[in-house]
């Protein structure tokens, strides 16, 4: 199956799960999960959430910022990726100057 994400409508999302500001996303769903572009703009971020069904797999494409996982601390950077796993919680923060780009796999169980 192909997923065309250059043909696929940008939406916003104000204040992701408690976070700050707004998320731009491209998303395709199904009932095994998501897959996800997204930007977060600088001083924005996803809340603090947790995943009770689900792992969640971010690919950093561009950007800098931090995820806070089980209140760990972990700076993203280009061509890192941060996993959260099933029943953990994390959050996402931009805080650089550019947006934080993100390739995003939220496999359901």
């Amino acid at each position: 199956m192909l997923i065309d994400f250059n043909n696929m409508q940008e939406i916003e999302i104000e204040h992701l799960d408690g976070g700050e500001g707004t998320i731009l996303a491209k998303m395709f769903m199904n009932e095994y999960g998501k897959v996800i572009v997204s930007r977060i703009p600088p001083k924005c971020s996803i809340g603090l959430h947790s995943h009770k069904s689900s792992n969640d797999i971010n690919f950093v494409i561009s950007g800098t910022g931090r995820a806070i996982c089980d209140g760990k601390e972990e700076v993203l950077t280009a061509g890192t990726c941060h996993y959260c796993k099933i029943e953990q919680e994390h959050s996402i923060i931009n805080d650089g100057d550019e947006d934080l780009v993100l390739y995003t796999v939220v496999q359901n169980r």
